[in-house]
């Protein structure tokens, strides 16, 4: 999708209307060096939210039951899919079959020391690697990124030089935040890989170009809206 900066259209419409996040905001013309993320959730909420896909409002999915709390501010990439293109790499990488795409946009998580208090806000970060997960038979990759110019995390260049117990508590959290006890219909999800930087820019371009073929023809729907 095109820089709608530059678009008079769009920017009229961005001062009287609040963009949707997943279609309206832009991931940046730095990508996949340096994106635009929208946080979902941060570590104090006690409820999960998500992003209903129809309206661009955050929506209350469900209760934190349990005592998982998701350590890192948490969201997903702006304009991204994961698609047949992200599927074929994980599958690639993995060494697995039959991998789809989960039909959302790529998931993000994003360290730094601040306390950020609420969702629902968008901030620049730099991806430093990833975790390859798979829930059931789908992709569901998880990028880490850092916050740019945290002053504990911004100088971190790939997620190898992150401290051991920062990495396990992110795979933890992943790893054990869908179990809900009294379910037998629970997907297995696993991590099966734990990535650099250069691939998790590698997914963060394909999971862009998934989306470009997913919503083909999209700006010239909205400008006729």
């Amino acid at each position: 999708m095109g820089n709608k900066i530059n678009d008079p259209i769009a920017r009229l419409m961005g001062l009287r209307y609040k963009s949707h996040p997943w279609h309206g905001l832009e991931v940046g013309d730095a990508a996949p060096e340096v994106i635009t993320a929208f946080i979902e959730m941060v570590p104090t909420d006690t409820v999960k939210y998500e992003l209903d896909k129809v309206s661009g409002y955050l929506k209350i999915d469900r209760p934190q039951k349990y005592s998982n709390v998701v350590p890192a501010l948490y969201g997903f990439v702006p304009q991204s899919f994961c698609g047949d293109s992200v599927a074929q790499y994980c599958m690639q990488q993995s060494g697995r079959e039959n991998i789809v795409g989960d039909g959302d946009p790529l998931d993000i998580c994003v360290l730094t020391e601040r306390d950020i208090v609420h969702g629902d806000i968008i901030c620049e970060v730099r991806p430093i690697g990833g975790f390859r997960m798979i829930d059931g038979n789908e992709a569901d990759d998880k990028i880490i990124a850092v916050l740019t110019h945290d002053v504990t995390y911004g100088n971190y260049a790939d997620i190898s030089e992150l401290p051991k117990g920062v990495v396990n508590r992110l795979k933890h959290y992943f790893l054990t935040y869908k179990d809900m006890p009294d379910s037998e219909k629970a997907k297995k999800v696993e991590i099966v890989d734990v990535y650099s930087h250069e691939e998790a820019q590698e997914i963060i371009n394909r999971s862009l170009e998934d989306y470009k073929c997913h919503f083909d023809g999209l700006d010239e729907i909205l400008r006729h809206v």
